[in-house]
């Protein structure tokens, strides 16, 4: 009987919904990270994350910020000449950086928190409250630059009225918590 290893590229593969995200068809073109509005925040571009992959360089990249720079934005997957689903190999990164506890050593360490914050809101009110999201986040992981982003770029989005201070309840909101509620109870 032959023992077999999973290498961890085949996790990251088995690990991503949807079916096999085709990562190993990379060809190292380079469009994905040319195409990133993040590009020039991510320690590694998504092709050199995805050669890191291949290479077994799990530790390296969990701790890459790469993944939480990632802005779903799907830019890179449409421009992709491979069809390589790269948002959803950045969730999946995500997700096994958290379980393993190796976004504690990346340089967007508390983007988790972020994260959070954001589904918070999400679930309560049906979409995003940007001051309530940039409050919350930089009180607690930034307090210095809560007042410096207040003071500066929140007092102009305020102004112009780009930024609302209390949060709108979109209609509807029971139904989209129990679409939430659902969707987590089967990704379990």
């Amino acid at each position: 009987m032959s023992s077999t290893t999973q290498t961890f590229m085949d996790l990251v593969i088995a690990a991503t919904p949807g079916g096999d995200p085709r990562l190993e068809f990379c060809l190292q073109c380079g469009t994905c990270g040319g195409s990133c509005p993040s590009g020039a925040d991510m320690e590694h571009t998504p092709r050199q994350l995805f050669a890191m992959i291949a290479a077994g360089l799990e530790e390296d990249v969990l701790r890459s910020n790469t993944p939480w720079y990632c802005v779903s934005c799907y830019y890179c997957v449409a421009r992709c000449p491979q069809n390589i689903h790269i948002t959803d190999i950045m969730y999946t990164l995500k997700r096994m950086a958290i379980t393993e506890g190796y976004y504690r050593e990346s340089s967007a360490a508390t983007a988790p928190g972020f994260s959070e914050a954001f589904i918070d809101f999400v679930e309560n009110y049906g979409r995003s409250f940007e001051l309530g999201l940039a409050a919350r986040y930089h009180l607690r992981h930034h307090p210095l630059n809560a007042v410096k982003m207040a003071s500066g770029m929140g007092l102009e989005m305020l102004r112009k009225g780009r930024m609302d201070l209390k949060p709108k309840r979109i209609k509807g909101t029971k139904q989209l918590q129990a679409i939430l509620a659902k969707a987590k109870e089967l990704s379990v």
